[in-house]
């Protein structure tokens, strides 16, 4: 066995029994605080709400199980099972040039591994989130979804699929220089072009029509210098009852968008809170700085697929006959996972930091204790467990967990009082 064949099985070995122990312990955490709500909490959730996140967390969690087990032998399938192979020797009687030819076996993988998902996404919809009360995803509406993503990524990532493998092919050595100079326009595009080209796709955006919530957000816009294309509210109730609120686009098309099912939910004070919150994000400059450690991280990517496509092994290595453009691409997005796993925490422990700080931002320009009331009765409608293991939110968690973050946003209001 080729050294870099071990290390690849090794280390999705290792990510596989790390992710199927935490989800374990996820599970331990939960069901031994199952039956009381904590102190901190027992004001204002139920013991029934409490059990009732506490059976979503553990249901979410068998579902993870498969999930953790699909992706290891997708993986295994595709690289050391010759998949990517047989599927390159399947377009092969097509007679395409060599960037068609690639693009075909890209696309082509992408959509096998889709529809291999598949039945686990539908289980998700209209298994849990239906039994849990949450779902409002019709069938004609969840295939309309998919249909609707499908032709989206056919048509934004073929040609940039394409693009990318004719440089592999024709632009040197220096062909990864010039591929992540079109990754940063394409990011650009579609994160200044997402919340006015795409997503009304799938959702509606209406402005803020309460004028007393309407005149609320926009003194708090105005003291935060905060210019957008607005404060939005999305039918997110079309799908789901799940409730929360975002903040999206760049330049003037900024956005923030509020779930309807939040609005429904929140008093005004707390709406303004969230909304506070979300603005913390801009004014911090986190959504600047995720975008730009995000096109860093791409160019060190794809420096690194630049040295290893000129590498013969690593393609016999992983179960690829012939050397390709097409099929270092395809190596690299499936076996790159696992060289990576072990570094989730420290993106999630940035994410964490941010949300600490917009949090702090919140306290300053509205009322820390509306943002924890507002936080609270979301954890409640969206059964989120108060009680996950500490290991688990620490390696995946993008918020802090409620009782640490709700604690910090009670001592910035006794600060502030």
């Amino acid at each position: 066995m080729h050294w870099f064949t071990a290390l690849f099985v090794l280390l999705l070995l290792a990510s596989t029994a790390m992710r199927s122990w935490l989800n374990r312990r996820q599970v331990a955490a939960v069901l031994r605080h199952r039956a009381q709500v904590p102190e901190a909490f027992a004001q204002q959730i139920d013991l029934a709400a409490h059990q009732k996140a506490a059976d979503y967390t553990v249901a979410g969690a068998a579902l993870n199980r498969w999930d953790v087990l699909l992706d290891a032998v997708i993986a295994l399938v595709l690289t050391l099972g010759g998949g990517i192979d047989a599927i390159d020797r399947a377009w092969q009687a097509a007679g395409l040039s060599p960037a068609w030819h690639g693009t075909a076996v890209v696309l082509s993988t992408f959509l096998i591994v889709g529809a291999v998902g598949l039945p686990l996404s539908l289980w998700r919809t209209f298994g849990i989130e239906a039994r849990f009360g949450f779902n409002r995803t019709t069938p004609a509406l969840y295939t309309a979804d998919l249909l609707k993503s499908l032709v989206l990524s056919l048509l934004l990532g073929g040609p940039l699929i394409f693009v990318i493998l004719y440089l592999m092919q024709q632009a040197g050595d220096l062909w990864w220089l010039y591929a992540w100079l079109v990754w940063v326009a394409f990011t650009v595009f579609i994160t200044w072009a997402w919340p006015t080209l795409f997503a009304p796709m799938f959702n509606k955006f209406t402005p803020l029509a309460d004028e007393a919530l309407k005149q609320r957000t926009e003194a708090l816009l105005q003291r935060c210098g905060f210019a957008s294309k607005g404060v939005f509210v999305m039918d997110g109730s079309r799908r789901s009852v799940h409730g929360n609120a975002y903040f999206t686009g760049v330049g003037r098309n900024k956005r923030i968008v509020f779930f309807d099912t939040l609005i429904e939910r929140l008093q005004i004070p707390e709406v303004e809170a969230v909304l506070a919150h979300e603005l913390g994000h801009f004014r911090l400059h986190h959504v600047r700085s995720r975008l730009i450690l995000s096109l860093g991280m791409g160019l060190l990517g794809l420096a690194l697929l630049g040295a290893l496509a000129r590498w013969p092994e690593f393609y016999t290595s992983l179960g690829v006959s012939t050397p390709s453009a097409h099929a270092a691409l395809l190596l690299f997005m499936f076996v790159l996972p696992s060289f990576t796993y072990f570094l989730t925490p420290l993106g999630s422990w940035w994410s964490r930091k941010h949300e600490f700080e917009a949090d702090e931002f919140a306290a300053q320009h509205a009322d820390a204790r509306q943002l924890a009331d507002a936080l609270v009765k979301l954890y409640r409608d969206n059964a989120t467990t108060l009680t996950p293991d500490h290991l688990h939110s620490a390696f995946y968690d993008s918020h802090p967990p409620a009782l640490v973050r709700i604690a910090r946003l009670q001592s910035l209001a006794t600060q502030r009082s």
